[in-house]
């Protein structure tokens, strides 16, 4: 409609019935009505009788009221096309004395519009431009919609349907006859074939299929095919082929190419023979075929792959480029610009194969049907074509020996379909697009086509929409390109809705999409839809990798690795791996480093609703997943598995503490919105047991802030929960990760209410937790004599549970309570069982802190020996473990040993290696970064002065003195004050 004046009334009779005004449908109401429409849209500018109508669209079936149903018909009608306001006398529709009829001047049918477009084919075609007019033929026939004035009912429609049905294949056997006359008979030869087998009494059809025969050197099919005619009319009607048939049947036998294939293939027929050595070659295309579709559109953000692509490979062999890519990429629009570029490389010809592996509706060419066509099409005698496949191969190696061709193989299905496509002329080259990585075919250069990043991808609604209209709308031009995911087939769909909807803005659109549920559903415009174009890979799935995909859209976060559908699947890591892989090969599943995967965000979308629909299989795929995460946690934590006394049992997946840390390391940031995700789905009691599960985890990498936010979503689900120890279990999660970020206050409150929901639910072990959670918070607020009793009432109930780990950790905080108060004997004999109990439950950050807070003792006892034997113990553990922080604080207090025995190169060395470490954590995710760097750095000045090296200690004592929020901790700055007028004595 471009070009259509705002308020101009078009109709579309060439397939459903359609009106619009401007760019605004109409509604037509039912098809009644509709055929009323018709009837006075078919003749513009006339009108057409009462009675005429009622035969039309009634026939004999006349309705009760006779006349007087029109008017309400045509009243409806009026309300429909005619603009609102619009008076009586300016109508669309007009009425005199008995009659109806449409006004010509304000309306555009499409019928019309194609007479003028076959008006102009023909006058230009005789004006001797054939490649015009075939051109033209081609708009016309695209102009049909499907089955014209489809499902009108009555005589009128029926009789108009025939007519432009008619029309339809008399068009197509024009552009046909245009192909044949370009050269292309090879083209022209499928579309006969189809049109002949539908027509099997059309003279003028066959007679134009036995030219296309004969153009293709099949002269004997040719005169077979008139025979098969001369038969049929014989026997079945007892008439004879006309004259036209029959001047054809003579030109086939006298070899008249003037008359068959027109005045242009007569002279070169007329040109001197070729010697004896050009009859030996394989007959050349005549002129060069050039198949490639034309190129549509811009090319956005493509330019190193267009650039490595249209690099033309050495003359001395077939080179092939191999482009893959999820559904919607861009794929045949990159191949297509590339060999564009390529063309004048290849003198013998660019071919082109539209392999169909994901054309809904369309049959899938063999290649057998591939290797004849191209036979064809490169003037192999059709006479010559072999039936077999592995003879049909060779016959096109041979054919291709001697030429340089390029090859385009769109869309092709695996490597098996395109080995024996590939020519044998030394110099040619074959482009194939595929949506599977062809692992079994030797290529020698592969892209794999990623979506666009999101620059690129605002550049190309820029282009769609305008970019007047992107620029006042940055925010929501980014997040729509972000909705789309860089897809090109995505963003173009989202910009034909931008441009077939001008009232709407950007942020409009971006509302409709943020909802996943209702994103794939606003990405299809007219026959493109991208949820289409998804399932189309997902049916050529084997079921099991159906439902793997179907199993992938459920996972919680955007990365993974073969552990996660293992579980989910019920399926051994080995097999889930190449299920994987598999999908990878497919482009449905992408692979950003080894071993890890992921969806794209909107192939996961389609891969979750797949998985909805079937919602007992989702069920249990999603149970096994959040089991997983459970257990991840679980058993890397440091509490062992006497920490978590209910819950779903063991998966199995997980060889130690260890390998469940690395998995969980592997997902890292994404973690606390596993909790977040098992909440959503009304899974209280799995979002409770992963948070409790990740406390340790976030704890020992420093991720308070991250903890936080996973217990504090959590927190709501206890309540919901059927698993009444959670209530209490979260809140004393939250007390410890509130006693790492400093703030003893708000950790006290919450160990007093998990203390009192404890003791509610008699609940020992909570209970155990939140006394020694209230006495660390005294510890850390240097209420030592305040922080005895609660941590003794721990140590007793700890005992009663028999929980080691438990044990080990108020030990350890009674022991620094006792050391603090100057009672080192006593914190020597509760450090000591506290590192017994911890070795009994066998985790190496607890046992490395039993041994740490033994070694202070003896630091402040000045037996360095004694400490620097128990701290080198305590690294090697903690670091096993992984815990950033304290193998930060562990290192330098070796440093310290280590000065105080006089090592002071050690020294130096293990403060500079603790610095490294907490330098490595964000200030974040990490309050207590500052406060250690500034004590190590102390440290390491003070061993810098005992080595004499005054100048590095001032400089180190400095540093901590000009540390970002110094002032917060005046015990720190108080050191690095004293040591830095140590430096500068003289």
């Amino acid at each position: 409609m471009d070009g259509e004046s705002p308020q101009r009334l078009r109709i579309e009779l060439l397939g459903p019935v359609r009106a619009w005004r401007g760019t605004t449908p109409l509604a037509l109401g039912p098809v009644r009505r509709q055929a009323v429409l018709a009837a006075m849209a078919l003749r513009p500018g006339s009108t057409v009788s009462h009675e005429d109508l009622l035969d039309g669209v009634w026939g004999s079936a006349l309705p009760g009221s006779g006349h007087r149903v029109l008017p309400s018909y045509v009243y409806a009608l009026r309300k429909a096309l005619d603009p609102e306001g619009t008076g009586y006398e300016e109508s669309v529709i007009r009425s005199s004395q008995g009659r109806y009829g449409m006004a010509g001047d304000a309306i555009r049918v499409d019928v019309a519009e194609l007479a003028e477009l076959v008006q102009e084919a023909r006058r230009v075609k005789a004006s001797g431009d054939v490649a015009t007019a075939m051109a033209l033929l081609a708009d016309a026939l695209a102009m049909f919609r499907g089955e014209p004035l489809a499902g009108l009912p009555g005589p009128f429609a029926q009789a108009e349907r025939r007519r432009l049905t008619e029309r339809r294949r008399t068009l197509q056997s024009q552009r046909l006859e245009c192909l044949l006359l370009l050269g292309r008979a090879a083209e022209a030869l499928d579309g006969l074939a189809t049109l002949s087998a539908a027509e099997p009494y059309d003279e003028s059809l066959l007679a134009l299929h036995m030219r296309a025969l004969y153009a293709n050197q099949r002269q004997a099919e040719a005169l077979n095919a008139y025979q098969g005619m001369r038969e049929r009319l014989r026997d079945e009607l007892g008439v004879s082929p006309g004259d036209a048939l029959s001047r054809v049947y003579e030109a086939v036998l006298r070899r008249d190419d003037e008359l068959l294939l027109g005045p242009a293939a007569a002279r070169l027929a007329a040109l001197p023979a070729a010697g004896p050595a050009e009859l030996s070659a394989p007959p050349r295309p005549r002129p060069p075929v050039n198949e490639l579709p034309g190129v549509t559109g811009v090319l956005i953000g493509r330019e190193h792959e267009q650039a490595l692509l249209a690099t033309a490979f050495p003359p001395d062999s077939v080179g092939v480029a191999a482009v893959d890519g999820i559904a919607g990429v861009g794929k045949t629009a990159l191949v297509v610009r590339a060999a564009q570029e390529l063309r004048g490389h290849y003198p013998d010809g660019c071919l082109f194969v539209d392999l169909r592996a994901h054309s809904p509706g369309r049959q899938k060419l063999s290649p057998q049907r591939v290797l004849r066509r191209l036979l064809r099409t490169i003037g192999t005698a059709d006479s010559e074509v072999p039936a077999d496949l592995d003879e049909l191969g060779a016959a096109w190696r041979a054919a291709t020996g001697s030429l340089r061709l390029l090859l385009v193989l769109d869309d092709a299905r695996g490597s098996a379909q395109i080995r024996p496509l590939l020519p044998a002329g030394p110099g040619s080259m074959v482009i194939v697009a595929s949506r599977r990585r062809l692992a079994g075919l030797d290529a020698d250069r592969r892209i794999t086509l990623e979506p666009l990043e999101t620059d690129d991808a605002q550049s190309l609604l820029g282009h769609l929409v305008g970019e007047e209209r992107t620029a006042g709308e940055r925010a929501a031009t980014r997040e729509l390109a972000r909705l789309c995911g860089g897809l090109p087939l995505a963003l173009r769909i989202a910009g034909t809705r931008l441009q077939t909807r001008p009232v709407w803005t950007l942020a409009h659109l971006v509302d409709r999409m943020t909802d996943d549920d209702q994103r794939l559903g606003e990405l299809r415009a007219g026959d493109r839809s991208l949820e289409a174009a998804f399932r189309l890979s997902y049916d050529q799935l084997t079921p099991s990798q159906q439902q793997g995909f179907r199993a992938l859209g459920l996972t919680p976060t955007s990365e993974f690795d073969a552990l996660t559908p293992a579980a989910m699947l019920g399926r051994p890591a080995g097999d889930a791996e190449q299920l994987l892989e598999s999908l990878v090969d497919t482009s449905l599943v992408q692979q950003p480093g080894p071993g890890r995967y992921r969806l794209h965000d909107l192939v996961r979308v389609h891969a979750r609703r797949l998985a909805e629909a079937t919602p007992t299989e989702a069920r249990a795929a999603r149970t096994a997943m959040l089991r997983l995460y459970v257990d991840a946690g679980r058993t890397a934590s440091d509490w062992g598995s006497d920490g978590f006394p209910t819950g779903p049992p063991a998966t199995g997946a997980f060889t130690g503490w260890a390998d469940a840390s690395t998995w969980l390391n592997a997902a890292d940031a994404e973690l606390a919105d596993v909790v977040g995700h098992a909440a959503g789905l009304g899974e209280a009691d799995h979002a409770c047991w992963i948070a409790e599960a990740l406390t340790d985890h976030f704890l020992r990498r420093g991720r308070y802030h991250e903890g936080r936010t996973a217990l504090e979503v959590a927190l709501p689900q206890a309540d919901l929960a059927t698993d009444r120890r959670m209530a209490p279990a979260l809140r004393n999660c939250l007390g410890i990760v509130e006693i790492y970020h400093g703030d003893a206050a708000r950790a006290r409150a919450m160990f007093t209410e998990a203390l009192r929901l404890s003791r509610d639910r008699a609940d020992r072990r909570e209970e155990a937790r939140a006394l020694s959670g209230i006495g660390a918070a005294e510890l850390n607020s240097g209420e030592f004599e305040q922080a005895l009793s609660p941590l003794t009432a721990a140590v007793d109930l700890a005992r009663a549970v028999e929980d080691d780990w438990l044990m080990a950790m108020v030990l350890c905080l009674l022991g620094m309570t006792y050391r603090t108060l100057g009672r080192t004997g006593d914190a020597l004999l509760c450090l000591a069982e506290a590192a017994v109990r911890a070795e009994a439950n066998g985790r190496p950050a607890m046992i490395s802190r039993a041994l740490s807070c033994a070694a202070d003792v003896h630091l402040d006892l000045g037996q360095f020996t004694e400490a620097k034997e128990l701290l080198r113990r305590a690294a090697d553990l903690v670091q096993q473990a992984g815990d950033i922080p304290l193998t930060a604080i562990t290192l330098s207090m070796l440093g310290t040993a280590e000065l105080g025995a006089g090592n002071l190169e050690a020294a130096m060395a293990l403060h500079h290696e603790a610095l490294a470490r907490i330098q490595s954590l964000s200030p974040l995710n990490e309050p207590q970064q500052t406060r250690m760097e500034m004590e190590i750095r102390s440290r390491l000045g003070h061993a810098y002065s005992a080595a004499g090296r005054v100048r590095e200690a001032g400089q180190q004592f400095r540093t901590v003195l000009a540390v970002p929020g110094a002032g917060a901790y005046p015990t720190a700055r108080a050191l690095a004050l004293a040591g830095l007028k140590e430096c500068e004595i003289p």
